[in-house]
């Protein structure tokens, strides 16, 4: 990995909006936990955002909790006095319980502390799913819109698609949004993909190996809309013209005497004439012009080619009354935890690969993009909040759901498990869990260095 070539003003944008998101859902899911605590009279000794292992960053003493900043950005957390958690507190609970324990306190209001983070992170999610939908709305790209069809990267050649294919249904039901047509092959396990070459209809068969691949490739390298080649803006510093110039609104058709239609075939075409100068042919105002460039070392015109697919091909935009928001923003917050369960049913089934799915924070944060933008912030928290919620209640010990687990039981069976007994399940699930964190930072580790 050569560090001369990140993009570090990228990876810094990334880091900032993975802190900022990370930090709104961590703080909300551990003060649903403080709440509920001192709403039933538990005493709460530290709220922290982020592990502080030997030092925080900051704290701050009051009443009888300690409020703090930790240096390690893996969540956070809450003391609760009497409970058994991730400090293994083993000399105060050696001690009999006082009345501001949470070990004094009925099953029933335990069981609402444990689960109180969880219900938080749902509630922020629906919101933030409804805020988004009143906000943006929804943008679509149908299949049947895509007027010159699609450019079929390598994934999409090795099923038998090519360029100039029109993708038209997912098990013959029609491909309602392209844009999601990556997603919706590695999640919805489609036997067949349905499209038109040259007007006449074909079905073509999807296999597992090409599943696995998509999902390694993170949904990237199937295939994209096939665009005409519309300069947008001139690089002048990149650009090297010899005669006339490229200007914006430009639609270039040839290079000395090879004609193209569409961006894929102008791109295969400058690439042999890399460092030359070339004569290229434009259509401006409908007139036709020449001109000569000489291309850089890389093949590069130097111009930026108009990609804006909602100003090339007929998006449909549906926009909602806040009203309207509320059912179709909680629907997609749904919608998004069946995707995230859909793919880890497919982890388990073996038709994906875990080490090409799994990943820690590196992973995550990487999946912001490298510029602003509040829409895609917004909805990547929402996303991981229900996720996190998810996560959560699972059933495994020092998870919220493990300790939910076992206070359901001591309600059914009116037996309250052992402090021991508590102690050393909180052991191994932590063992667990580190487990987990360190493979999957060791995953994330492999891939930044292969």
């Amino acid at each position: 990995m050569n560090l001369l070539v990140i993009d570090w003003s990228s990876v810094g944008i990334k880091t900032l909006q993975f802190i900022l998101s990370f930090s709104i859902l961590v703080t909300l899911h551990e003060l649903g936990h403080f709440l509920t605590a001192r709403w039933f009279k538990c005493r709460v000794e530290k709220f922290y955002l982020f592990f502080n292992p030997w030092f925080s960053l900051w704290k701050k003493k009051v009443g009888d909790t300690e409020y703090g900043i930790g240096w390690v950005p893996f969540g956070g957390y809450v003391k609760i006095s009497g409970m058994i958690d991730e400090s293994m507190d083993k000399e105060a609970m050696s001690q009999p319980p006082q009345p501001w324990e949470f070990r004094s306190k009925p099953a029933w209001q335990r069981l609402i502390i444990m689960t109180a983070g969880v219900i938080i992170n749902v509630l922020l999610a629906i919101v933030i799913f409804i805020g988004i939908t009143w906000k943006w709305g929804d943008e679509f790209l149908p299949g049947k819109n895509m007027t010159y069809g699609i450019h079929a990267d390598s994934l999409a050649t090795q099923l038998g698609i090519q360029s100039g294919d029109k993708l038209i249904a997912l098990d013959n039901k029609p491909i309602d949004n392209f844009l999601a047509l990556p997603r919706d092959l590695i999640l919805k396990n489609p036997k067949a993909l349905q499209i038109t070459r040259n007007g006449a209809p074909l079905s073509i068969n999807i296999t597992d190996d090409f599943i696995k691949k998509l999902n390694k490739n993170k949904a990237e390298g199937f295939a994209e809309p096939r665009i005409p080649v519309i300069v947008d803006s001139v690089d002048p510093k990149l650009s090297h013209f010899t005669q006339n110039k490229l200007i914006k609104g430009d639609s270039l058709i040839g290079i000395n005497e090879h004609a193209f239609k569409y961006y894929d075939e102008f791109d295969s075409i400058k690439s042999r004439y890399k460092g030359q100068e070339v004569t290229i042919t434009v259509v401006r105002n409908k007139d036709t012009v020449l001109v000569k460039a000489k291309l850089d070392t890389s093949g590069r015109v130097g111009f930026t080619a108009l990609a804006n697919i909602s100003k090339l091909f007929n998006i449909v935009t549906h926009h909602y009354t806040f009203g309207e928001s509320i059912p179709v923003g909680t629907r997609r917050c749904f919608e998004t935890l069946g995707n995230y369960m859909a793919g880890l049913r497919q982890i388990f089934s073996g038709k994906i690969s875990a080490k090409d799915s799994l990943g820690s924070v590196i992973s995550i944060g990487n999946t912001f993009p490298g510029i602003w933008d509040w829409e895609r912030f917004w909805t990547l928290t929402g996303i991981f909040s229900i996720i996190l919620a998810f996560m959560n209640i699972l059933p495994i010990p020092a998870l919220d759901g493990g300790h939910a687990l076992f206070t359901i039981a001591e309600m059914i069976t009116g037996r309250k498990p052992s402090d021991k007994f508590m102690e050393y399940a909180q052991m191994a699930g932590m063992v667990l869990l580190l487990g987990l964190m360190a493979y999957a930072l060791g995953l994330d580790f492999w891939r930044l260095f292969k």
